[in-house]
């Protein structure tokens, strides 16, 4: 145990793993983050199970949500495997599959089409809204939108090990090829920056944050992942086919996507009492 501490070289060793494992950018991400709040937690202390209990129980204090912390002990678990620590690490919390969602997250199709009325004058934040609503696209697949695979009408997107390919609706590719026009963008990714990068997933964020007051619509229902629960949502609806929405979401496990799909308490409780059985 007396060699069992946590450094910075074993954490950069580490993302070096999760980038040769072809990751996302996304996911290396978060799992570096994940990983460094507990290097600051542990700091010189020697690595053993008591000491990743006690980060558990950390999290469980701070009020973060069960699934919350079960994804950054995901994160941690993955590290000490990495390293060999296997007998350092910890189970997940249990929890209840939840049947409704929290109304006060759920976005819902009037509220986005107020975001989009108080971003008619962005009309590249108004865009990208609309591409990913209306594909449910991830916000890091927005880079595999170009202007050649616009005109083809397929956007083939190769992200965590799969490939799919993303049919865009005809209303959506004419809207984008007219901006493109408008901006002449001939060739490459077509939502970038004025140097010509393509948007960060913080940008494009904060961009949304700040339409809320203009559209009325409480700021803990505005973020990209949200509009992508809403085409699930919108989808599943229509069709009723949870598998097909799992390969147009790109999800591995139809579980993931009943997560996406769950309504809100209040249309949970509208159902229950349809029931009529309370005399």
């Amino acid at each position: 145990m007396e060699n069992r501490i946590l450094t910075n070289t074993a954490i950069i060793a580490f993302q070096r793993h999760l980038i040769e494992e072809e990751k996302s950018a996304a996911t290396v991400e978060k799992y570096l983050r994940d990983v460094r709040a507990f290097f600051a937690f542990a700091g010189k202390s020697t690595v053993e199970k008591e000491l990743v209990m006690g980060y558990k129980n950390r999290l469980m204090e701070k009020g973060y949500a069960v699934r919350s912390i079960n994804s950054m002990l995901a994160s941690l678990n993955s590290l000490l495997s990495f390293l060999g620590w296997e007998d350092c690490k910890v189970k997940s919390l249990k929890m209840q599959r939840q049947t409704y969602c929290a109304e006060e997250k759920e976005l819902t199709k009037t509220e986005y089409m107020r975001l989009l009325d108080a971003s008619k004058n962005q009309l590249q934040l108004n865009l990208i809204m609309q591409t990913i609503c209306s594909t449910g696209i991830r916000i890091s697949e927005l880079s595999y939108f170009t202007i050649e695979a616009i005109r083809h009408g397929e956007i083939v997107v190769s992200c965590k090990g799969k490939t799919r390919t993303i049919l865009l609706p005809g209303k959506l590719r004419k809207r984008l090829l007219d901006y493109a026009e408008k901006k002449k963008i001939q060739k490459g990714v077509i939502f970038c920056t004025r140097s010509g990068r393509a948007l960060n997933r913080s940008n494009i964020w904060f961009q949304m944050k700040k339409l809320c007051q203009a559209a009325g619509v409480k700021q803990s229902k505005v973020f990209p992942h949200n509009l992508r629960k809403l085409f699930a949502r919108t989808f599943y609806r229509i069709e009723k086919d949870i598998a097909k929405l799992a390969d147009l979401l790109g999800h591995s496990s139809i579980n993931t996507t009943r997560i996406y799909i769950m309504t809100t308490g209040t249309e949970h409780r509208r159902k229950i009492e349809r029931l009529g059985l309370v005399v």
